[in-house]
């Protein structure tokens, strides 16, 4: 027991002696370290206040190199306006020569500013065959080089307000354009307009360019013009891609505002040059195949949509101009060409088919009509000749009781209104059956077998006039003055009221 509670004191006293070693090194260890902190803490923050000064020092000198910096670069952007003003627009017309391939003259009234980046705008000038222009150039160049004035090289050039005048010499200007290398320059059309003119220089139409664009895309290494234009207030857009390395030609027109788009694929690898041409009118899809050859197109155009409805072929020579269409329609309305709204109609009225150099011949073969069901088996023929337009040997039947002929006609412009003239005979091969369509009187249903009159009908005014009418060869006057005064409306229903009335009383005076 006793030498048990002597090892235990023992162990007691080290335990203690082990404390107080521990104690006295570690404030030993804390007095060194607190020293050496504050010792390298009043390093610290003497250089801290060091770099106060520097920092100081520095933010002059930044200020000032900057100031220096910027009276370089803004005398360096400034020398162009230190050029020789001849020698600089004999520079850039050799620029706009060999990029455009176009001849400028440009006045030496121009500008020139730092701002986007160098360029300058000249007020006027002229091009394609010397044809004045109101609107502005301007040229952007590149910024290096600007000391020497004959290192200038063109950038971007932005025609702004411009009206193209094009004819039948200059019509494929546009076109030719996108010929050119657009790799290291843009072109922008803003603003512009282009007038159409005919020989005698009469605006045919107009078509308004909002923006142009000719750009090279590096990605598929071809030539793009992307447009959007307006013609006959009617906005629609173009991108038409260039590919030389493929020798083919990517292009497409969409008409928004009717859900239509064009797609054209041409190929320019031979002599012979032949694409497609796809038409995409919301659900309808058509194509248009055809090969160009010595100055003739031919062409073989059908419906590719679920249900075909027709297929049309035809040529078109271009040296002198001649064209030749022949169509086969299972079904057609007659909108386009009772609707004075209409795109065709509206056309007619522009004058751009009353041209001495167009000669046109169609021919269309209609099985039916959603406007009008008795009218069927229409022959619909369209010639344009020395600047006159005739529907000569148009024919159609009304159903089985009557074949109707269109002769000695003139489609032609009066006070901005679309008038037809022509002679129309009616053979008719069951009277009866025409008397119960207009549910004629029996008393009043005398046999007819010929009728024939001269018509004037104005499409704008939807109004027509009969006079000359003979039936069975016998002209009757009161008929004259019955049928000389006919107008239509909108409203199908009422045209059919209006008619049946209006027939019924010249049958009824027929009938004596």
């Amino acid at each position: 027991m006793n030498n048990h509670n002597y090892f235990i004191k023992i162990i007691v006293k080290a335990n203690n002696h082990i404390d107080s070693l521990i104690k006295k090194n570690l404030n030993k260890f804390n007095f060194f370290t607190n020293n050496l902190l504050k010792k390298y803490l009043s390093k610290l923050s003497f250089l801290f206040e060091k770099d106060k000064l520097l920092k100081n020092l520095g933010v002059k000198r930044i200020l000032v190199f900057f100031i220096v910096l910027f009276f370089l670069i803004f005398s360096y952007f400034s020398v162009p306006y230190l050029y020789n003003s001849e020698k600089l627009i004999t520079n850039i017309k050799n620029q706009l020569l060999k990029n455009l391939n176009l001849d400028f003259n440009l006045s030496e009234n121009y500008s020139y500013s730092i701002f986007p980046k160098p360029n300058f705008t000249f007020k006027e000038s002229s091009f394609l065959n010397k044809v004045e222009n109101s609107g502005e150039i301007r040229v952007y160049i590149s910024s290096k080089n600007l000391v020497f004035q004959n290192k200038i090289k063109i950038k971007d050039i932005i025609f702004n307000k411009m009206n193209f005048n094009l004819n039948k010499e200059n019509y494929n200007f546009f076109r030719e354009l996108l010929l050119n290398d657009f790799s290291k320059f843009t072109l922008i059309i803003k603003d512009s307009n282009i007038f159409y003119k005919n020989n005698e220089k009469d605006v045919l139409f107009i078509n308004k360019i909002n923006q142009l664009k000719y750009f090279y895309d590096f990605k598929d290494l071809e030539n793009i013009l992307s447009a959007n234009n307006e013609i006959f207030n009617i906005p629609y857009k173009i991108k038409l891609r260039d590919n030389k390395y493929k020798k083919q030609i990517v292009s497409d027109i969409i008409f928004d505002d009717f859900n239509f788009k064009l797609e054209n694929y041409h190929n320019y690898k031979n002599q012979d040059k032949d694409g497609s041409l796809k038409l995409i009118h919301k659900q309808r899809k058509s194509e248009v195949s055809y090969n160009v050859n010595k100055g003739q197109f031919n062409f073989d155009y059908s419906d590719k949509s679920s249900k075909q409805n027709f297929k049309y072929k035809g040529f078109i020579n271009l040296k002198p101009f001649f064209s030749e269409f022949l169509g086969d329609v299972n079904k057609m309305s007659l909108e386009i060409f009772l609707n004075p709204n209409s795109i065709l109609l509206q056309l007619f009225k522009t004058g751009i088919f009353n041209s001495n150099n167009l000669n046109i011949s169609n021919i269309i073969n209609v099985k039916k009509t959603s406007s009008l069901k008795d009218l069927i088996n229409l022959v619909l023929k369209f010639k344009i000749s020395d600047g006159l337009i005739d529907l000569n040997g148009t024919e159609f039947s009304l159903s089985d009781y009557a074949d109707i002929k269109i002769s000695d006609s003139l489609l032609y412009t009066n006070e901005n209104n679309l008038i037809l003239d022509s002679k129309v005979t009616i053979n008719v091969n069951r009277s009866n059956e025409i008397y119960k369509n207009f549910q004629t009187p029996r008393k009043f249903r005398n046999e007819i077998k010929k009728v024939e009159f001269n018509l004037n009908y104005n499409f704008d005014r939807m109004a027509a006039s009969l006079n000359n009418v003979k039936i069975n060869e016998i002209i009757i006057k009161d008929i004259n003055k019955v049928l000389s005064e006919i107008n239509f409306t909108m409203n199908r229903i009422q045209n059919r009221i209006y008619l049946k009335k209006l027939l019924n009383q010249a049958f009824k005076i027929y009938s004596g």
